[in-house]
């Protein structure tokens, strides 16, 4: 990633669409793209030295030029700022922390910020963080094990951010049955977040979950650690974003690996991965958003219905592995910020498809090829509906390298390049 910082916020809505009469994917263009309290103690939490932040900027910021088109290999979401140096470190500052033994039946409310090693085995236990707006926490998985029938392992009810972070240990948090809703809240995950969290760390995180594994009604972030999920609905979901820095993801879902979706507001749910070594074996889709899945980096292995869908889906580094029984690869109208677009820059794709009517790359709209290795297995290597450029990727088509995007359905050359910019994002999130 040249040039690229991960460095925090978060992307909220864009409006991209077309825009002018110029092509940007014409056939003679180049295209782009606490205070806690259990019930018999209270744990009053001075700040600890070193943790104190400055607040993160929550302003939403739009396209600012969509009249000029991206040129090639330009990021189809703005990378600057999506990873805080915090979010980035595997370690806590455990100065002037606070220790917390779970014990069965105890429920845990941190309302201060601060930063809290928890430590112990228990049923029916649960952590809840219910903070000022303005308030970052940090919980420290120390060797935990909680088993819950109906409510989530760690509920975040409110906060700036929260931290799940793993000391170099084996931790299991497990929703066994079904799920109580809070009031008007479908709590339906074991770690459940009406705000920004993000997991990180040196050791592992298990999650078995009779729903979802980790759902976030902002933005969700990946940067380290090793995290193991088994659910039978989605694995990590987000209104807002997901994100993912680095770590080791192991995922086996009965829905969709990854999903980020906003019932309210289709201009918002989108993926980001920068690295990592992900595995995700899914009943529906392994990589499912609303409008931008990216990719820049990492290993990244997919077994499922659908690889990758999104509307705008662009691939500019890493070796992605895809096998799937009904679209490799499938760019979808789902969002009103862009043509639907399948674009690929870099990287490797080896995409292996089940008999049938499959297609490996499948756009509703335009398939841009500028570079990186494209290796396909399968009856429908391609099918799409608007314009198709190869600009030098190196393409495999069931054993034989070719030059010949051939279209399953014929329909390519009848749409017109709409363009898009960077999705832009949430500004000065870089401190903490």
């Amino acid at each position: 990633m040249t040039n690229k910082k991960l460095i925090t916020a978060s992307v909220c809505a864009v409006l991209l669409g077309a825009m002018t009469a110029f092509h940007v994917y014409c056939d003679t263009s180049v295209a782009s793209a606490a205070e806690l309290t259990s019930a018999s103690e209270t744990y009053v939490s001075a700040e600890a030295e070193g943790v104190t932040e400055t607040s993160d900027s929550e302003s939403a910021s739009t396209v600012t030029d969509t009249t000029s088109s991206v040129t090639a290999g330009s990021s189809a979401i703005d990378t600057t700022d999506l990873f805080s140096d915090r979010d980035l470190e595997q370690t806590a500052d455990l100065a002037g922390a606070e220790n917390l033994t779970v014990s069965d039946g105890e429920t845990y409310t941190i309302n201060k910020e601060g930063v809290y090693v928890i430590t112990g085995s228990a049923s029916d236990a649960q952590i809840i963080v219910s903070a000022g707006d303005e308030d970052k926490v940090q919980l420290v998985l120390d060797g935990v094990s909680i088993t819950n029938e109906s409510s989530p392992c760690i509920y975040v009810k409110n906060a700036d951010k929260v931290f799940v972070t793993t000391t170099d240990s084996e931790n299991t948090l497990t929703v066994s049955g079904a799920f109580t809703a809070d009031g008007d809240t479908n709590t339906d995950a074991v770690i459940f977040s009406r705000d920004d969290i993000v997991v990180n760390g040196t050791g592992t995180l298990n999650i078995v979950s009779s729903e979802n594994g980790i759902s976030s009604k902002d933005d969700l972030k990946v940067t380290g650690g090793t995290l193991r999920i088994t659910c039978t609905a989605d694995a990590l979901e987000a209104n807002e974003s997901i994100l993912i820095a680095d770590g080791t993801i192991s995922i086996k879902s009965d829905k969709d690996g990854l999903h980020a979706e906003n019932d309210e507001d289709n201009t918002t749910g989108y993926i980001y991965i920068a690295g990592g070594t992900i595995s995700i074996e899914a009943g529906d889709d392994a990589i499912h958003a609303t409008t931008i899945a990216q990719v820049d980096g990492g290993s990244i292995d997919l077994t499922a219905a659908e690889g990758i869908e999104g509307t705008y889906i662009q691939l500019n580094d890493g070796e992605i592995t895809i096998a799937a029984s009904d679209d490799g690869i499938n760019a979808g109208k789902k969002s009103t910020i862009a043509i639907p677009t399948v674009e690929l820059n870099g990287g490797t794709v080896t995409i292996t498809m089940g008999s049938g009517d499959t297609d490996a790359v499948d756009s509703n709209g335009n398939l841009i090829l500028n570079g990186g290795t494209l290796d396909i297995t399968a009856q429908s290597p391609f099918d799409y509906d608007g314009n198709c450029q190869n600009n030098g990727t190196t393409l495999i088509v069931n054993g034989s390298e070719t030059d010949s995007v051939s279209n399953q359905m014929m329909g390519g050359g009848g749409m017109g390049g709409g363009m898009h910019g960077p999705m832009g994002g949430r500004g000065n999130r870089g401190s903490y």
